[in-house]
């Protein structure tokens, strides 16, 4: 008997521990993913997703963002033609599954190794075209996921983010056409 009340007390201790958060709804990225929202609204006057977030919890922008159908992905500010380049800092599940990454294994990569070695100078172009602009539509260009397979993204659109101060703190692509090569 005392011990199904140790294995009763355990799980009533289990469930009253708080879940672990999944890393795209952190305070840093729910902040940036306000600023990715924010952005992507100042550089093309339309919304990244459907309807109105004004008022909205950041978490719930979180979560959306994350589970709509379009790839989103975000890096950071580093300069791109630097050794290293920008390191990525958030990737949505559609881009997740698009490049057969986990979230642990794709933030904090290089963002220049989502496209093949040969494909990494038009990248580029278009990521400083998008810098010089401010954003971007129409991109299109190959990429390879973690497996070595390639596929073209089509009519991506690339904006740069802005801080609540006004500062330049990386860029962001969306797309949702794209095929395997």
């Amino acid at each position: 008997m005392a011990e199904q009340t140790s294995q009763e007390h355990n799980s009533a201790k289990e469930r009253a521990l708080p879940l672990e958060e999944a890393p795209w709804l952190s305070l840093e990225k729910r902040g940036l993913v306000n600023i990715l929202l924010l952005s992507h609204q100042r550089a093309f006057g339309t919304p990244l997703l459907a309807g109105d977030r004004t008022g909205s919890s950041r978490r719930l922008a979180c979560q959306e963002l994350f589970a709509v159908d379009m790839a989103v992905l975000a890096h950071d500010d580093a300069a791109l033609d630097s050794n290293e380049g920008p390191r990525l800092t958030y990737a949505n599940a559609a881009a997740l599954r698009l490049w057969r990454h986990t979230w642990p294994t794709m933030i904090g990569m290089p963002s220049r190794l989502t496209a093949p070695a040969n494909a990494r100078r038009e990248r580029a172009q278009a990521l400083q075209t998008a810098q010089r602009r401010d954003a971007y539509q129409g991109y299109r260009g190959i990429r390879i996921d973690r497996e070595g397979r390639r596929f073209m993204i089509n009519n991506a659109s690339i904006w740069t983010l802005w801080d609540e101060e006004g500062r330049a703190c990386g860029q962001a692509a969306a797309f949702s056409d794209w095929w395997w090569l």
